[in-house]
């Protein structure tokens, strides 16, 4: 096992989270970090999701198995409970496509297109021209058509945001296909650079939220984010051998987190609203606790479900002589 990548994908879910904790901080700039996130989480599927065997009906089958169940639940739970209205968005939204989580509505799209990459040797074999490529392309819809007046680059409900979800995908394919020139290649270098990304991320957005008259340039801020989550992946593969020797109480901590981390995305959208207005640090505690638990509840409810469907279609796919 690759504990490095078990790791960033509790780092992933822990920066969404904190993300969303607006009007819970006395310092609302706190709450931030999403984007960083969510190019985290995508680099990790583009890294576990490589080797793939499977034709694309069987392999697209699966992911969506191992997606909509948990989607259709929580979904079915806060409509019933009245979190949700149907007056801005229909069932078919809601429950298919995009669905009130922009992961699942972006993820779905994407897995197509990954699968093509990695069944296509020419492209697989030359990750970073092709990343360079598609970069052109989001490059010319940028100048020619994208909105320019105020900065909105990071808005994750918009279709451009795809652009940089696939290229952060193929990064991690990448570190999948290349891993043995990163792990345990541990380098104060990598570090320092992660540290300089980190800021110049930061730094470049905080800027242009300030100053309109630079949003013609908001792209850099993208550019500088992939920047960021190359040494992400470097800095942390590099310490694999590390993470693998810590104690198993601390493992077991961030195994867990890892192994909710969809659910954790999928469930704090209600949690956090309802018991932000409590006295901070009093209202972290508790949301934080009720987002832990509800996501594990979730997830064990769903996973239950996911396997009966899968025993289902296996029993099926076997009388006709394949498996899912």
């Amino acid at each position: 096992m690759i504990f490095f990548i078990t790791v960033l994908r509790a780092l992933a879910a822990l920066l969404i989270t904190n993300a969303h904790y607006v009007g819970v901080y006395p310092i609302e700039i706190i709450a931030n970090g999403g984007l960083l996130g969510d190019v985290i989480f995508f680099g990790v599927s583009g890294f576990c999701l490589v080797n793939i065997k499977q034709g694309f009906f069987q392999w697209y089958r699966k992911r969506v198995i191992r997606i909509y169940p948990t989607v259709w639940l929580i979904t079915t739970i806060y409509i019933l409970l009245g979190f949700y209205s149907l007056k801005y968005w229909s069932l078919a939204e809601y429950y298919f496509y995009p669905t009130y989580y922009h992961f699942v509505g972006s993820i779905i799209v994407l897995y197509i297109a990954f699968y093509v990459v990695v069944k296509t040797k020419v492209l697989l074999n030359n990750i970073p021209r092709l990343m360079v490529c598609l970069f052109m392309i989001e490059l010319i819809i940028y100048i020619f058509i994208y909105d320019k007046s105020t900065y909105h680059i990071d808005t994750v409900r918009e279709p451009m945001i795809r652009f940089l979800f696939f290229q952060s995908m193929l990064l991690g394919a990448y570190f999948r296909i290349n891993k043995e020139r990163f792990m345990d290649s541990n380098r104060i270098m990598n570090w320092v650079a992660l540290l300089l990304t980190f800021i110049a991320y930061f730094g470049s957005k905080l800027t242009f939220v300030k100053f309109d008259q630079l949003s013609d340039y908001q792209i850099i801020n993208q550019v500088i984010l992939i920047g960021l989550l190359y040494f992400v992946f470097k800095s942390f593969a590099g310490i694999d051998t590390r993470l693998e020797k810590l104690p198993n109480k601390i493992k077991g901590i961030i195994a867990f987190v890892s192994s909710i981390t969809l659910e954790i995305y999928m469930v704090q959208y209600v949690i956090i609203p309802k018991f932000s207005t409590i006295v901070f640090p009093l209202n972290w505690i508790v949301i934080t606790f009720v987002i832990v638990l509800s996501a594990y509840l979730l997830h064990v409810i769903s996973q239950a479900i996911i396997k009966s469907i899968e025993r289902i279609i296996n029993k099926k796919s076997n009388s006709r002589g394949y498996t899912i």
